[in-house]
This record gives structure tokens, sequence and C-alpha cells, in this order.
């Protein structure tokens, strides 16, 4: 179970900050449920409270948001609570997945803490897209890297050492930054989840009237939505992944494994970055330069075709795109290597 003090903490945190939210949207529904989520979250906090003192511990002094809560709680009065979703699930504000598409008690898209990177795929071909994304990244960087240097000295070992420099700080660096965000992303469900393991099995009835409140801003009647909070809170195994979903913006399914994700990364970075220095390693010689730019012009076009799968764009123009983009990049740090390299000789 968790400490009563520690869980007070946390209710009268979350119900500052849904009047917080509450301001925020103020002429909107969803200002309505922000304000009875913080009814509801004091009411809670009542129960905890009451739980010390009954323990005959001291009770809590009237609660004063922290640091971390007073910067969350101005942010989100600049940006509104949807930009700042990711955070506010973080803190426990529950009713996040009214900012994303979703059917009631359905799969809503993760926002996971505001841990969701990039390269992590929406939806279908996941896997796929990030794996593509990752070959982007190495495609162009090292591509830029070996033309910036070759554009300050055209010694082939010179940009060779830059070149597997490049590939290697960039592998590790993607991969150390998809283990940390998935490794978060994971610690992050695991925490709340516990708490919400906690309220649910100490008052279930005020967990079904929060995914109730929910329901009802997602559009559902006081009725149809009472009825479908009390039969999801009824099975405490599939309340607690319905709660993460609708209550946390969480999602169970799409948390990964940090050292899956890290490998995955690692490797296509360094497939990606290995394309553009591959003629530099088997001995070209002068032809080097004119090869790595052929194999690089043709590999960004592959790629940009690639992710016309996900945008519905055409191949041609996705292709088109990515060719232009990564040359222009490529341009630009060749002209930077030529005028350093004038100026340094």
């Amino acid at each position: 179970m968790s400490n009563p003090l520690e869980s007070w903490t946390e209710e009268q945190r979350s119900a500052f900050l849904y009047r917080v939210c509450a301001d925020a949207e103020a002429g909107t529904a969803r200002a309505d449920l922000f304000a009875r989520l913080a009814g509801e979250a004091e009411a809670q906090a009542a129960i905890w409270r009451a739980q010390l003192t009954a323990s005959g511990k001291r009770a809590p002094p009237p609660f004063v948001p922290d640091l971390r809560t007073r910067l969350v709680a101005r942010l989100v009065r600049l940006f509104g609570p949807g930009r700042l979703r990711g955070v506010l699930a973080a803190m426990k504000v529950r009713g996040m997945a009214i900012y994303t598409k979703g059917e009631p008690g359905g799969h809503v898209v993760p926002v996971a803490g505001g841990l969701e990177r990039r390269h992590r795929g929406l939806g279908g071909g996941g896997n796929l897209r990030a794996a593509v994304f990752g070959i982007n990244d190495g495609l162009v960087s090292n591509a830029s890297l070996i033309f910036g240097v070759a554009g300050a000295n055209p010694d082939a070992a010179v940009v060779l050492l830059s070149g597997v420099a490049g590939l290697t700080a960039g592998a590790f660096a993607m991969a150390a930054g998809e283990f940390v965000s998935v490794r978060s992303q994971r610690e992050l469900f695991e925490y709340q989840i516990g708490l919400e393991r906690d309220e649910l099995a100490e008052y279930p009835d005020a967990e079904a009237q929060e995914l109730a409140l929910i329901y009802r801003a997602k559009g559902l009647s006081e009725v149809e939505a009472k009825r479908l909070a009390r039969k999801i809170v009824s099975d405490p195994e599939h309340a607690l992944d319905t709660l993460a979903r609708e209550e946390l913006g969480l999602n169970p399914d799409e948390l990964g494994s940090p050292w899956g994700a890290a490998v995955s990364s690692f490797l296509s970075f360094a497939v990606g970055a290995a394309i553009p220095l591959s003629p530099f390693v088997i001995g070209a010689g002068a032809r080097a330069l004119p090869i790595t730019a052929m194999l690089t012009a043709l590999a960004l076009f592959a790629v940009g075709a690639t992710l016309s799968l996900f945008t519905g764009r055409g191949a041609l123009f996705s292709g088109a795109r990515m060719l232009l983009l990564g040359g222009f990049a490529a341009a630009v740090t060749f002209g930077v290597g030529k005028l350093f390299g004038v100026s340094i000789s």
C-alpha cells in the first residue's frame, strides 16, 4: 500500500493542477471536467488524511505546491493543458486522454509522460518506421560530416577517421537516448500504475466516478458513462489497464524494451551512417567522394520513398524531397568545410 502522507500529497497536487487546467480551459466543456476532477482529488485526499489521523499520526499541514508544481502550473497557463499533457500525466493529472483521438474504453495514442520520441512509430508499422528514421538520421548526419571534412581536407584517411568517429558517436548517442527514453517511460508507468492499484483497492467508487467524468467529456451520456465506468472498475486488472489509458494517457502495449530500443537504434543509425562511409572504407581513392555522393543520393531517395508508406504521399515526391533536404545539408557542410579549410591553411 502507498504511504498515506505521500498519497495525500499526490492528490492535493493533482487537485491544484486540475484547478489550473480548469482556469486555462475556461469557457469550454473541459473546464467543467477539470473542476470536477479537482473535487474528486480533494475528496480522495480527505480519505488519506483521515487514515493518517486514525493511525495516530499528525494531520498534514495545509498543502503548499512545490517548485516543480508551480513551474508546471505556470507553463499550463502559458501554453494550455493540451500541450503539457505529457508532463501533467507524469504528475498524476488524469483525463489527458481527452486531448487525443480515441473511443471510450479503446486504445488512444500514447503520450507516456511526454517521453514519446519521434522515432517511435504511431500505430501499425511502428518498428519499420523507427528503423527508417534511424537509417535516415545516420545517413544525413554522417554524409554531412564526411562532406564537411572533405571540403576542409580531402585526405581520404582524415575523412575515413572522421566518418568512423561520426558513426560510432552517433550510434551510441542514439542508443543511449532511446534506452533512457524507454526506461523512463516504463518507470513512469510502473509508478503511476502502482498508485492507481492502491487507489482502486482503497476507493473503487471514486475511481469509477473519475472515469465516468472522462467518458462524459468524450461525449457519452451520464448514464452510459457511469455504466461503462462501473463495469470496467468491477474487473481490477482490466480496470488498471483502462485507467492507465484513459486517466493517465499511458499505453502499456507501447512501452517496449529499453535494451531492444537501444540496440535497434544503434543498428539502424549505424547502417545509415555506413552508406556514405563505405567508399572510403574500401579504398576507392580519388573516386571515393563522388561515389559517396552517388550512394548518398540514392539512399536518400530510397528513404524518402519508403517514408511515403506512412505519409500517403507519392513515392516520387517523398523521395525527391528527402534527396533535396539531405543534399542541401551536405552541400552546406561541404561549403563550410571549404571556407574553414582555406582560412586555416
